[in-house]
């Protein structure tokens, strides 16, 4: 029995590396990750590119994207001691999009996918957690801190290196067999474990996420300028959207799939295990007039728990009248927003004066 015992936790200095790393990317999938590799601390590789991006001003006003610099490029800088990096990735489709094909569905609200049931943060950090936990139960005591697009670090770049797949011309991930359509998460460790090596990129010289970008965004391959990214204008940005960009946005209220949507690679994306990514409240089939209708609270109510939570009320509607503005000439369009203007800030109300006036062009 005692020897049964010590075979089941061998100090991790005694661990075969190789045979470590097998185990531990064997429980990562056994706790709903769609994959685990481990990557080398060093993202030195990407800062250049990165510093060329903020130089263009293409962050907006995301200026905590000029912090850190230093951490995102060494992980052990944020983390000291860390001697490896598990990266996994999640999977989050609930059913498979048809292939290259974008919908048009212009009085649904669009909310992009990976945003219609659980916060993935909460769920990442929380597996991260437990697979670390169940590490420490083979190996002893090591340190570990698990990330979810939390802290300074060019996690695609980590991920990439070590065979996640590769950088698309929309600067998203790729996966040869699984496509895009799935969120990152790392956990940072004092393992020294073997690194897995790169993946080849494969987007060849097709353009289709360049082509069909609402905003054109996408300025050059593997070049995005967020200010005109409808998952920048829509989430992260608090302002009055310019004029030129709101046609572009149609009817797509939180985040844009558009890119991802049209990519040839999708046609192997995967749908998930995970019953967290099942979309609430009919995310996934709601007009713009039924979200029109929720007032704060409502709004509050629905959205715990959830990424919507992050762009605020005010934004939220924003975003609608946009979409409401740029949907098919409706009475009723027309006559919601005139009565209900006064209730909201002077950002919305400048996108409900819009969207009335372009209702009324279609007359």
């Amino acid at each position: 029995m005692a020897q049964s015992t010590s075979l089941e936790k061998i100090p991790v200095d005694q661990q075969d590396p190789i045979a470590l790393k097998a185990w531990i990317k064997a429980q990562a999938l056994d706790l709903g990750f769609s994959d685990c590799v481990i990557a080398k601390p060093d993202a030195q590789a990407e800062l250049a590119r990165f510093q060329e991006y903020l130089d263009r001003g293409y962050h907006g006003d995301m200026k905590f994207l000029e912090e850190n610099l230093e951490k995102r490029a060494d992980p052990t800088l944020l983390v000291p001691g860390t001697k490896s990096v598990i990266c996994v990735r999640m999977d989050y489709l609930v059913e498979t999009p048809k292939p290259r094909y974008v919908p048009n569905e212009p009085n649904s609200a669009i909310i992009a996918r990976y945003a219609r049931g659980r916060d993935y943060h909460k769920i990442m950090r929380g597996r991260l957690k437990i697979l670390a936990t169940k590490i420490r139960e083979k190996v002893g005591d090591f340190e570990s801190r698990p990330f979810a697009d939390s802290a300074p670090i060019f996690e695609k770049s980590l991920a990439e290196n070590a065979g996640m797949g590769w950088t698309g011309k929309h600067t998203l991930l790729i996966h040869k067999k699984a496509g895009s359509f799935f969120v990152l998460g790392e956990l940072f460790s004092s393992l020294e474990l073997p690194f897995d090596l790169p993946a080849t990129k494969h987007c060849g010289s097709c353009t289709a996420c360049i082509d069909i970008c609402p905003t054109q965004a996408i300025v050059e391959p593997y070049m995005l300028d967020a200010r005109k990214c409808i998952a920048y204008l829509t989430i992260e940005y608090q302002g009055i959207i310019p004029e030129e960009l709101r046609q572009g946005i149609g009817n797509r209220v939180f985040g844009c799939d558009d890119c991802q949507l049209i990519c040839p690679w999708n046609s192997f994306a995967k749908t998930t295990t995970i019953e967290d990514f099942h979309p609430r409240h009919n995310l996934d089939q709601v007009d713009l007039l039924e979200l029109w209708d929720w007032d704060e609270t409502t709004f509050l109510a629905k959205t715990e728990g959830s990424p919507l939570r992050r762009t605020g009320y005010q934004s939220f509607m924003r975003n609608i009248a946009i979409g409401l503005g740029n949907a098919p000439y409706s009475e009723n369009i027309i006559e919601t927003l005139t009565r209900t203007r006064i209730d909201y800030d002077e950002i919305v109300q400048v996108h409900i004066d819009w969207a009335i006036a372009q209702q009324q062009r279609k007359q």
